[in-house]
């Protein structure tokens, strides 16, 4: 019989060697794809218990398209610093023993549509019973009201809907999407800032509450510079923030540059450190306005005079003078002295894809630094040390995995 006695809230996962601003503070990952895994793994990051929990299917990240063959590149990225409990919710011991996890969470996330939760009886009606301290985070499309409110949303989706296409052009009439799913990622610190927030929330009141974050509000937020219409202005109003012309990636001798010559004494040290001095003192070039207005005379110019050096050189040139950076590729930071002085790279075991290198932390803190990071988990890798941690006895394990409880 399970034994119904509390375990603490001390964790014995791996990297749990270092307190964070979070340590003590148990979540329950029952989310997939990127945006509620990586809040997550946010919340990992600042030494939060992190056990993601899914369903019998897996996350779908894991058949993301990826070169590795053991693993998706997605899961291994957005999933760090967790532990694996395979749990099928739709079978009745499925759910009791979930709600045996939510009397010792302090949070739990999930990516359901608005519909779902309740016909799984997670809602957070149902479970505030079960815990009236849970910080209970939901994490949507388009939020849990209105005609879309069970449209499942996705990245690239919520990018056309809100306008990040149609701005990310070079024209109206040619929209593009900003790869990277940058919604998503947005989200995820959405999620990790509202459920910080509930935290800190409950230890005034005592209560737990329903946080909610939506790709719509995350697309609408992250182009807050954006979203504004003054009473009177038409409708087609300039919103791109773009300078143009000379601020923008340029070719070279080789690779590429990106330039940002704004401000008087950028321009002006631009022109110098280029060799085209007589710009900066051309009363035609004057202001971002004109120099963008201009873009056709400056910029050959400028090109003409960038391809007498690498990209790499010209950012030796320009050095602090001139912002500006070569084009690299995501590889090139592995090994880049910043990144590697920051200490951003970890390497990290993982008993499939073997060691792989990957982001370490993404915030710092000089008092709680937080632990070590670890893999992302196999699914259900630590099922059987979960559910012992939370008072199962053996027996009761070995009944759940012979329903098929735990999968396969």
């Amino acid at each position: 019989m399970m034994n119904q006695s509390n375990a603490s809230n001390t964790s014995n996962a791996p990297g749990a060697d270092m307190a964070g601003p979070l340590s003590g503070i148990r979540v329950l990952d029952l989310s997939s794809y990127i945006a509620g895994p990586y809040g997550c793994t946010l919340l990992a990051d600042l030494g939060a218990e992190v056990i993601k929990i899914e369903s019998p299917a897996g996350d779908t990240l894991h058949k993301y398209p990826s070169t590795l063959a053991q693993e998706s590149r997605a899961f291994l990225g957005v999933n760090r610093s967790k532990r694996g409990l395979v749990l099928d919710l739709k079978k009745a011991e499925g759910l009791a023993a979930l709600k045996t996890l939510v009397l010792q969470a302090d949070v739990l996330v999930h990516n359901f549509r608005p519909s779902v939760p309740a016909r799984l009886g997670i809602a957070w009606e149902q479970l505030k019973q079960v815990n009236p301290r849970l910080v209970y985070c939901a994490v949507t499309g388009y939020g849990e009201t209105g005609p879309l409110k069970d449209k499942a949303g996705y990245d690239q989706v919520l990018q056309a809907m809100t306008g990040i296409c149609a701005l990310q052009g070079k024209s109206a009439e040619a929209p593009e999407i900003a790869y990277g799913s940058i919604v998503d990622y947005y989200a995820a610190s959405m999620l990790a800032f509202g459920v910080s927030s509930a935290l800190l929330c409950r230890e005034r009141t005592g209560r737990g509450q329903h946080v909610g974050v939506s790709l719509l509000r995350s697309a609408l937020a992250m182009q807050s510079a954006r979203f504004i219409w003054a009473e009177g202005e038409e409708r087609d109003v300039s919103r791109d923030m773009r300078s143009g012309g000379v601020t923008g990636i340029h070719p070279t001798r080789e690779g590429s540059l990106y330039l940002s010559a704004n401000t008087p004494h950028f321009w002006r040290d631009l022109c110098e450190l280029a060799g085209m001095p007589e710009l900066a003192s051309d009363p035609r070039y004057d202001t971002v306005r004109k120099r963008a207005e201009a873009a056709g005379e400056i910029v050959p110019r400028l090109r003409q005079a960038l391809a007498a050096r690498s990209a790499l050189e010209w950012e030796e040139v320009f050095g602090e003078r001139v912002p500006c950076a070569a084009v690299r590729s995501i590889e090139d930071m592995f090994d880049h002295p910043q990144v590697l002085a920051e200490d951003m790279v970890a390497t990290l075991p993982h008993p499939l894809v073997g060691s792989y290198r990957g982001l370490n932390k993404p915030i710092t803190f000089s008092d709680t630094p937080g632990p070590t990071a670890f893999a992302a988990p196999l699914p259900g890798q630590h099922s059987v040390a979960i559910l012992e941690q939370h008072g199962y006895s053996r027996e009761d394990i070995e009944r759940l995995q012979a329903l098929g409880v735990l999968g396969q």
